[in-house]
């Protein structure tokens, strides 16, 4: 366990805990070599006992025999970069309230088909952008019983570090990949497709049939624009949630749990 201690932004390592864009650290020209910053000691842990490899740590030195101690000794010798608070908050660009950082590896792409070749219910995120919402609907995924998410390339990346900390580490719990052509791709794994949606044929979510499906995806897109009617189109069913007052929908993520947990397999 190296313990570095650092006293400039240009200390050689530490690039990516601060001046790195997420573009950056995601590297698309070479994936296999993409990292991926995870913040607080909780979601650090859940990441290492989902088997992700940590390349780096930072944190306050009260941290170091404190918080992040246990997570120290579970990685091993990989860099641990400390410094003054100030310092870490400049890097950085905010006070480090939960104390700890860890860059880790991106992982190895996965098909759809392998991810999903057990999989009862699955969630499709299609042209997502917001991370609150993309961490909210992967913890609501986690704990609701969704056995794979799918997401439109335009949509956001699940290991963007906000993302990653409003799932509290749900990232990492659910498998998860790209799709570029969700409800073509999904209807020829076996799946019936859900695209929630207003629409003149709409179904309310509560409808029984839906319910008997032995393997159903639920794809839903943006709260303002919604999903692109080709989308619509190509969906096996589209259910609205039934609401009151006036309302005609819910945020993205509440939607998702909403969802999830209407139309959850028997287990």
């Amino acid at each position: 366990m190296p313990v570095i201690e650092i006293t400039s932004l240009e200390h050689p390592g530490v690039d990516v805990f601060g001046t790195l864009t997420e573009a950056q650290l995601r590297n698309r020209m070479d994936p296999e070599r993409g990292i991926f910053i995870a913040e607080s000691p909780k979601v650090i842990r859940v990441a290492l006992s989902a088997g992700y490899e940590a390349l780096a740590l930072l944190c306050e030195k009260k941290h170091i025999e404190g918080d992040a101690a246990d997570i120290i000794a579970r990685t091993g010798d990989i860099p641990v970069y400390t410094g003054s608070r100030e310092l870490l908050a400049r890097l950085t660009g905010y006070t480090l309230t939960r104390g700890v950082l860890c860059a880790m590896r991106r992982p190895a792409f996965r098909p759809a088909e392998e991810i999903c070749r057990d999989a009862r219910r699955v969630a499709v995120i299609h042209g997502v952008t917001d991370t609150t919402n993309i961490g909210a609907i992967f913890r609501s995924a986690a704990a609701l019983g969704i056995d794979a998410v799918l997401l439109s390339p335009d949509s956001c990346d699940p290991l963007n570090r906000r993302a990653v900390r409003v799932s509290m580490g749900s990232v990492f719990l659910v498998p998860w990949t790209w799709l570029p052509r969700p409800v073509p791709s999904l209807r020829e794994m076996g799946f019936r497709t859900a695209a929630l949606a207003l629409t003149d044929r709409s179904v309310p979510l509560d409808d029984p049939e839906l319910k008997t499906i032995p393997r159903l995806a639920l794809v839903m897109g943006t709260e303002g624009d919604g999903l692109p009617a080709e989308t619509i189109s190509e969906a096996d069913y589209v259910v609205r949630i039934p609401m009151y007052h006036g309302v005609d929908s819910l945020n993205v993520a509440a939607a998702f749990a909403v969802a999830f947990w209407e139309l959850r397999a028997d287990r």
